[in-house]
């Protein structure tokens, strides 16, 4: 059986996504997803299997995470509104 570093996927509700690919990847994740199911037996589609993909891929990234810690601005969150309140005097 292979050791792939995606473990097996746990029970969740399934959700539809759209991305576009290059070729190349595209026959890459179906690749990965065809040897997911000959090592897990359970068959998951390309779909279902990138968020925990990516997740993992963050998760492992470093320089991420020491950015996040260091609170960075995310997405949907500007810039001034993560500043800290000043004393009230201007």
């Amino acid at each position: 059986m292979a050791n792939l570093k995606l473990g097996k996927l746990p029970d969740r509700t399934s959700s539809k996504m759209t991305i576009t690919l290059s070729a190349e990847l595209g026959q890459a994740l179906n690749d990965y997803a065809t040897l997911y199911r000959q090592t897990y037996g359970e068959s998951e589609t390309v779909a279902e299997l990138i968020p925990f993909m990516l997740a993992g891929f963050l998760e492992g990234d470093r320089a991420f995470a020491k950015a996040r810690s260091k609170g960075f601005p995310t997405a949907g969150t500007s810039e001034k509104s993560r500043r800290q309140p000043d004393s009230g005097s201007d």
